[in-house]
């Protein structure tokens, strides 16, 4: 442990579909000041990796809410010419 670091734990890598997780556990989460969704930033270093929490931005939203995305959005425009019609049968009438 060195002069900066406030305390040491030990963990499993372990599978997690097809990558590799490691459980941060409740103690471990209090001291960093993570939460369920935290943003971090992951260094590779030589020695491994370094795990540092972002900063909350204050009034950061998505680029664009969902009425811009929409905005001016017509059967027309969102292709909806374009969708097959069905053919008797294929309704399970």
């Amino acid at each position: 442990m060195n002069r900066q670091t406030a305390a040491e734990f030990e963990g499993r890598v372990q599978p997690w579909g097809n990558s590799l997780g490691l459980r941060i556990t409740k103690a471990v989460s209090e001291l960093a000041h993570l939460e369920k969704g935290a943003l971090v930033s992951i260094e590779v270093t030589g020695e491994g990796l370094v795990i540092r929490r972002k900063a909350i931005q204050t009034g950061a939203r998505e680029p664009y809410s969902e009425a811009e995305l929409l905005a001016g959005l017509t059967a027309y425009l969102a292709h909806a010419d374009e969708l097959p019609s069905l053919i008797p049968g294929e309704q399970g009438d």
